[in-house]
C-alpha cells in the first residue's frame, strides 16, 4: 500500500481464491503454507479460470524451493521468493518488475 498499490489480503487459501475471483487482481502474491487450503491448491483453482489462467503470481513463502509442492511447477509462477531472503522494499521492486512498472 505504501508503494501505491491497492492491496487485498486473505487469511487462508479458500478466502484467497474467493477474493481473487471477486477482485480479479493484476498480480497475486501467495504463500504456500496456509490453513484450509495451501497455496498450490489455491493457485491450481485460480489457474483454471479464464481470468486467472495467465495472471502473474509471485510465491512469497518461508519454504525453500526444494520444499515446495511438486504441482507448483506446473502453475506458471512468475517468481519464487523466500521471505527471509528479501526485504519488503525488494518484494515491492519484484512486483513492479513483474508488472513491467520498473
Amino acid at each position: 500500500e505504501a508503494a501505491g498499490f491497492d492491496v487485498a489480503t486473505a487469511s487462508d487459501g479458500e478466502a484467497g481464491v474467493a477474493m481473487a475471483e471477486k477482485f480479479q487482481p493484476e498480480i497475486i502474491l501467495c504463500d504456500l503454507q496456509m490453513p484450509h487450503m495451501d497455496g498450490a491448491q489455491a493457485l491450481a483453482i485460480i489457474r483454471k479460470s479464464e481470468w486467472g489462467a495467465n495472471i502473474p503470481v509471485i510465491v512469497l513463502t518461508n519454504l525453500g524451493q526444494e520444499e515446495a509442492p511438486r504441482e507448483l511447477k506446473s502453475l506458471s509462477i512468475s517468481s519464487y521468493i523466500v521471505k527471509a531472503e528479501l526485504t519488503p522494499s525488494q518484494v515491492v521492486a519484484r512486483v513492479k518488475e513483474t508488472l513491467g512498472l520498473s
